[in-house]
């Protein structure tokens, strides 16, 4: 057999030691060389769009055939001084990340250690030696992504135009075609929401100030500051959005609204834009849509097993009125999306109307609300009715009429599910006697009620212990007076952008509507009586789902208490 030294210099060294791990066999070697070949591709990428390999193999292969180190990119954090040494567009033409810089060197993490262009190309740079170590494509990526800002671009492309003017751009006099030749604007714009994408956002928020232009991006539900801009870009700024959305760019004073469509890398992202007219100017709020997250599976939301058990079930009764509960931006849709998602689209016809359809399914009629052509969740309602659905889904109950057509329809042999604004489960109930619903059609049609919110999770990178204030372990011990635990919080790396979380779950609280709570509807029972029957059986609060979290070191007790504090 030959030595690792001997198969250094053969161009099958690699698959070769591929073979030797048992990760492919040397007849799907042969045939990956013989793509090779043809295709003229490196025999790694041949391998891993067969399927046959992982990255993370090719990796391994590759470091025991150069004798040069795997860093696990998960686990170190990329230094500010080494980032500054080379270009953002150098790191992504080669696919490496500069990570650190050890006396006269710059340690770089590349997916090919090989490549002589490349290092010639960061020693021309960086004007130091290069140190070439290994890692997994994919992380490289990924930590190109995290570790490079597109503020310094930004403010480059913004200077272009910004010393033109002083004040603000009088969009009236600016038309479709001349804003498109305004490369810099169209860039900038680009680039803004490249890096929302990036960061993970769920919003872009353009926020005009006395004296400029406030960019801010919603992560995991927490608005962060991301870049200033001079005050003379927000008209450009807000024209250009105007245009990719259809709106009407000489309107300023009336709210407006409109979606486009964007690529980010190799990922299709929706946008969904609206303006309003402030004191200091429009402002504008971008909805980032990204498909390639859309949905989720119902194990994945965060329920507590009993609790995703017994929702499971409620998704299949025949007939009856599913109700999810919560403010704005608690993941209402997401769930309302995962649990469509699981129900039978070939034996029942599933159809729903939503405002706006966010994501589309296979199987499923979607209508979409457009009150300009008569189509409200009301009238859509009654529509679907015509359509011999088995299984309704309705976006949002706001009013009166959908909510009394949603019963009926619930009475009349469907499955409805839907979202409405309340505080826990108990209170949906008394949101929909508010919306003038009889107490006796309620406790007839509801199957159970499913409250929420949404917690940052603890980034479990950088995860560490830590002695809680009082207040949080107060909190804590409230609502688990029996239990002990450590108690995590992230101390903030590259990955989570230093704020100590990556990600979200969700807290739930599950009502099922018992006979007792129906009879005690019916009776006249206040919200905390019907709260205290569905805890005597077994219901497990919005708090105390948290809290059981925070023992499980998924999240943090001031998360708890800042997402359901009110519930009490």
């Amino acid at each position: 057999m030959t030595s690792a030294i001997d198969r250094a210099d053969s161009r099958e060294g690699v698959g070769d030691l591929l073979v030797e791990m048992g990760r492919i066999t040397p007849q799907q070697l042969a045939e990956a060389l013989g793509v090779q070949r043809r295709e003229n591709q490196k025999l790694a990428d041949v391998l891993v769009e067969q399927g046959l390999v992982t990255q993370e193999d090719v990796a391994m292969a590759l470091s025991l055939h150069l004798n040069i180190p795997i860093i696990d990119l998960k686990r170190h954090t990329v230094a500010p001084e080494a980032l500054r040494m080379i270009p953002e567009g150098t790191a992504r033409r080669y696919n490496l990340v500069p990570l650190d810089v050890v006396a006269d060197s710059l340690v770089v993490v590349m997916e090919d250690p090989r490549d002589i262009a490349a290092i010639e190309d960061l020693v021309a740079q960086s004007k130091m030696r290069i140190q070439p170590t290994l890692g997994v494509p994919a992380q490289i990526q990924e930590a190109i992504d995290l570790s490079y800002r597109a503020s310094d671009e930004i403010r480059e492309q913004v200077s272009a135009f910004a010393s033109l003017t002083e004040g603000p751009i009088e969009a009236e006099v600016e038309t479709s075609e001349s804003m498109v030749a305004q490369a810099p604007i169209v860039r900038t714009l680009d680039l803004i929401m490249a890096q929302a994408v990036r960061d993970r956002a769920s919003d872009i928020h353009i926020e005009p100030q006395d004296s400029r232009v406030r960019i801010r991006y919603r992560i995991d539900g927490v608005l962060h500051d991301a870049m200033s801009l001079p005050r003379s870009a927000l008209d450009p700024l807000v024209s250009r959005i105007k245009i990719l959305a259809e709106m009407n760019i000489t309107e300023h004073r009336r709210p407006q609204d409109g979606q486009f469509s964007i690529g980010v890398g190799d990922r299709d992202v929706d946008i969904r834009a609206a303006t309003a007219d402030t004191e200091h100017g429009e402002t504008a709020v971008l909805r980032i849509l990204d498909k390639s997250m859309a949905l989720f599976a119902l194990p994945e939301l965060g329920f507590l097993p009993e609790a995703l058990k017994k929702y499971q079930v409620m998704l299949r009764s025949a007939f009856g009125m599913i109700l999810i509960g919560g403010p704005t931006g608690s993941g209402t849709t997401t769930t309302l999306y995962a649990s469509v998602n699981q129900l039978d689209r070939n034996e029942r016809n599933i159809v729903t109307i939503e405002d706006p359809v966010e994501y589309r399914f296979m199987d499923i009629k979607q209508i979409q609300v457009n009150e300009k052509a008569g189509t409200t969740f009301a009238s859509g309602l009654r529509s679907i009715m015509r359509l011999d659905p088995d299984i309704i889904l309705v976006g949002e109950i706001r009013d009166g009429d959908t909510a009394k057509t949603a019963v009926q329809a619930a009475l009349t042999g469907h499955l409805v599910l839907s979202s409405i604004h309340a505080n826990d489960a108990a209170s949906v109930t008394f949101r929909l006697l508010d919306l003038g619903v009889d107490p006796y059609l309620i406790s007839s049609v509801l199957i159970g009620i499913l409250a929420q919110r949404m917690v940052r999770r603890t980034c479990l990178r950088c995860r560490v212990s830590y002695d809680p204030s009082t207040e949080e372990r107060t909190a804590y011990e409230q609502d688990m007076p029996e239990e002990t635990t450590t108690y995590y919080q992230g101390a903030g790396c590259n990955f989570c952008s230093d704020t100590g979380y990556h990600g979200r779950t969700g807290v739930f609280e599950l009502l099922p509507f018992s006979a007792e709570i129906r009879r005690a509807l019916i009776a006249g029972a206040s919200v905390s009586d019907i709260k205290t029957e569905a805890i005597k059986k077994g219901m497990v609060t919005l708090r105390r789902d948290g809290m059981m979290k925070v023992k499980e070191g998924i999240t943090t007790p001031n998360e708890v208490l800042r997402n359901v504090f009110s519930i009490g």
